[in-house]
């Protein structure tokens, strides 16, 4: 009898911790393992604003793959379909080449992708917050902006380099926001003539800003932002995106050259190509994470829709990267159960909380109902951040990151990354193509004549 083949798609949160606790759980030798993935790191993205801020190099929140597992084979590229019928994950990779991906048990955990919205202009202006290209090329692109408003005497030039708007009032939005402005501000130091002109915007069509923290934790972030200077506008969004203007929808057109657009993400399409029913494009799993009907695919993370058993009041588990996190051991759990034929267990888990870091010493949590603000919530994210971290090495980088910057203050030198950039979510996005259910079926079968005609396997 051949050892089953265990594919899991994606390097994320749930993929990796997936393939970690896969690799604790089956002996040596008794299961092949492979993750299909377009990078061997996994990307810590609660920590890239902090990246495009310059407090954490970009180094301290990609965790190699290559080191956190041992017996786990990388298939580099993009899965693009995956073929239920001949169990074959259809890979397209980094070369442009299709190539066949076998499984006898699947987990899905490709993601999210940034959300495409039908505004004039925004994929060719606007940047994206959800990559490590695009924190680092964020960081390089707003100093620019202050070097060349510093250069120039003209004062409209001046004012559309100088105006930074930040779309999204979620996790990341206000993060970035802070961080960013935190940013302006030691910039402004080297350009006393700028202080005045520097502008931050924070916009969301939301009625305010992080929900998940609550009434009165949402209008102390509120208020902290304000104290910033950052200027926060609720129930508006984007109409129209120009190289140097922001036209939003109660009317105002501002100068600016630069959007950075944190409103949503979408799941990956790959979820589609099942041919499974799905929730808003996240596949529908039972509550022990496998596909009804399909009891050899699982699917955890951004893309799968979970029923949360822990809360009545919502139907499916937030897309989270703490959910991700735990849905990744009771998936590994259950695909050894499925192959040695034991029962599944069931996902539960109770919501512990968020952690946001407006940086600074600004900071706020809700940790088990519990609402922390100013030092006390500082310390908790940071210690929650740290703890969250799956490598050693880098939980050593971010600390060391983390006291260089509290001793000697931040640089604020431009590394040359945006002198040619372009906002890299949406090129990403447009950049891989998925097939649907029917191609994948038909490419997959292709692709495995193909291999066992090169290599005479089953």
């Amino acid at each position: 009898m051949s050892r089953p083949r265990i594919v899991v798609v994606g390097a994320g949160f749930g993929g990796l911790h997936t393939l970690r606790h896969l690799e604790r759980r089956i002996p040596n030798g008794a299961a092949d393992i492979a993750l299909v993935a377009p990078h061997d790191y996994m990307l810590y993205s609660p920590l890239l604003p902090q990246v495009a801020s310059g407090l954490l190099t970009p180094q301290s929140v990609a965790m190699s793959v290559h080191r956190l597992t041992r017996k786990t084979r990388l298939v580099p590229g993009h899965a693009i379909g995956v073929d239920t019928q001949d169990r074959t994950v259809v890979v397209r990779r980094p070369t442009g080449e299709l190539l066949p991906c076998k499984y006898d048990r699947l987990v899905l955990a490709p993601g999210a992708l940034t959300r495409e919205f039908d505004i004039p202009g925004l994929t060719q202006h606007a940047y994206g917050a959800k990559t490590l290209a695009e924190a680092v090329l964020l960081r390089d692109h707003v100093l620019a902006q202050l070097e060349l408003a510093n250069d120039s005497r003209d004062p409209v030039e001046r004012e559309e380099r100088c105006r930074f708007i930040v779309v999204g009032g979620g996790y990341t939005g206000v993060e970035t926001a802070a961080s960013l402005m935190r940013l302006c501000e030691e910039a402004a130091r080297r350009y006393p003539e700028l202080r005045s002109v520097i502008r931050w915007h924070l916009v969301d069509i939301a009625p305010k800003v992080l929900p998940e923290l609550g009434d009165r934790l949402g209008r102390k972030a509120l208020d902290l932002l304000r104290n910033l200077g950052i200027e926060v506008k609720l129930k508006v969004t984007v109409r129209e995106v120009t190289a140097d203007k922001v036209v939003l929808t109660d009317g105002r057109a501002l100068p600016c050259r630069t959007l950075i657009w944190t409103a949503g993400v979408t799941p990956s399409p790959l979820m589609e190509t099942l041919g499974k029913p799905t929730q808003r494009g996240r596949l529908e799993v039972g509550a022990d994470l496998a596909v009804p009907g399909q009891s050899d695919v699982f699917a955890i993370g951004d893309a799968a829709a979970v029923p949360n058993l822990s809360h009545a009041e919502s139907a499916y588990c937030p897309p989270t990267a703490q959910y991700a996190t735990r849905q990744a051991a009771t998936v590994a759990q259950n695909v050894v159960n499925s192959v040695l034929g034991r029962p599944l267990r069931e996902f539960k888990h109770k919501d512990m909380g968020l952690v946001v870091d407006l940086s600074g010493k600004d900071a706020l949590a809700r940790i088990l109902q519990f609402d922390l603000s100013g030092l006390p919530a500082l310390a908790a994210t940071r210690g929650y951040h740290l703890i969250s971290v799956p490598s050693p090495t880098a939980r050593a980088r971010i600390a060391a990151n983390w006291s260089i910057r509290a001793f000697t203050g931040g640089e604020v030198s431009r590394l040359g990354f945006a002198d040619e950039g372009r906002p890299s979510s949406f090129v990403a996005n447009e950049s891989v193509q998925y097939l649907d259910e029917t191609a994948s079926r038909s490419e997959g079968a292709r692709l495995l004549d193909n291999e066992r005609e090169r290599y005479g396997e089953d």
